[in-house]
């Protein structure tokens, strides 16, 4: 429960998440493109499955409810053909009143919004005008969504960079609308195989600097293998979801961050801000530091003209899971400014009490650096009011 005014700690979750409802793109999508929009049916088994421009996304085929499943039984969750979608969409997922009943529980005073099946499609979509149809009706409904309470509620527009100049018309758009961040995939695909340096970004890199809005990376769900190592088809144990691709699925994320990081962005574009989610936050000190090493070894070879880490602490924040055990020395020896905190609430591999579970990890720090992380930071990187 929300504490009383005395014991307050303005607390900010930088990573809650939607369940969007089923017909979300089916209501929101250019009527030009509805035909094609995402949308979930059933195979020949009867299996749920989730349709991208009438694909099925088979990492996901019969287990649409572990997309969601917050404190629910994950074999159940995981077990082809038992559970409905809505079986793990708790009321807060997708009702912003029960969502706003959530954030009372929890201890939370604001939540940034996050897609789910939003971060699904991205691999599989090459028509850059339905990945900006898709991106624009998500954006739409989860506008309409947080227009319930516009200062606990805050929408991240998702964004699609296969076509630059439609994601900067949709960022403008968005923007206006309410939306105080963007979600940009770190799934080369996505951005039509481009490197994040590449002129034809610009763009992009530009007007998000312009307009103050954090970018953020976050984890992906896709039917193409995410590293070399592991490939999400193979089902040759049953189990087609398995632990070593569940852990691998940050790498994405870090090696996304690591690009940004090296390749000179934040060197041309000193105000952009950048969020690390959903990869953890105790690797980033030691990966700092193998950055910072590597950059002296190549300083004649790079346009850098600082260590890798003063751009992080100049420009980024990352975003600490409960279940770390190191936070607070992490914390500690990067610094508490740069750090954030997040539910993932209510994913899988999210749990309700999370409030309780990050300030017992940072219970070692000053109270004052305690504060930073659980909510001045996030409101300060994207001008939440209070």
């Amino acid at each position: 429960m929300l504490e009383s005014n005395a014991a307050r700690v303005y607390t900010v979750d930088a990573d809650g998440h939607v369940l969007e409802p089923r017909d979300t793109w089916q209501k929101y999508t250019a009527p030009r493109f509805r035909e094609r929009a995402i949308r979930i049916d059933h195979d020949a088994n009867g299996h749920e499955v989730l349709l991208i421009d009438g694909q099925v996304l088979e990492a996901v085929r019969g287990r649409l409810a572990g997309l969601g499943g917050v404190d629910m039984n994950p074999d159940e969750l995981l077990t082809t053909g038992l559970l409905r979608y809505e079986d793990g969409c708790p009321p807060g997922s997708h009702d912003p009143a029960a969502r706003l009943a959530v954030l009372d529980d929890e201890g939370i005073d604001v939540a940034l919004l996050y897609p789910t099946i939003g971060i699904c499609w991205e691999g599989h979509v090459r028509d850059p005008a339905l990945a900006h149809a898709y991106t624009e009706a998500y954006n739409r409904w989860l506008v309409d969504f947080c227009s319930h309470d516009t200062k606990r509620l805050v929408p991240v527009m998702h964004l699609n960079l296969l076509d630059v100049n439609l994601a900067v018309a949709e960022m403008k758009r968005a923007h206006a609308a309410g939306c105080r961040g963007i979600y940009i995939s770190p799934d080369m695909f996505a951005r039509g195989r481009r490197r994040f340096d590449d002129a034809a970004l610009a763009p992009f890199w530009a007007t998000a600097e312009d307009l103050g809005l954090p970018v953020a990376f976050h984890v992906v769900v896709r039917d193409q293998p995410t590293t070399s190592y592991a490939d999400p088809l193979d089902d040759s144990n049953g189990e087609r979801f398995g632990l070593f691709n569940f852990a691998f699925l940050a790498i994405d994320v870090m090696a996304a961050f690591t690009e940004l990081l090296t390749t000179g962005v934040l060197e041309r574009y000193p105000r952009l801000k950048v969020t690390v989610l959903e990869s953890g936050a105790n690797w980033i000190s030691a990966w700092l530091d193998r950055l910072d090493h590597k950059f002296e070894v190549m300083r004649s070879r790079t346009s850098l003209t600082m260590k890798p880490s003063d751009y992080f602490k100049r420009q980024c924040l990352v975003s600490a899971d409960p279940d770390e055990t190191i936070t607070a020395e992490v914390v500690r020896h990067v610094g508490a400014q740069y750090f954030v905190w997040a539910s993932d609430y209510p994913h899988i591999d999210a749990s309700m009490g999370v409030v309780r579970e990050m300030r017992e990890r940072l219970a070692p720090l000053p109270a004052a650096d305690q504060r930073l992380v659980l909510g001045e930071n996030a409101a300060r990187f994207y001008g939440l009011s209070r």
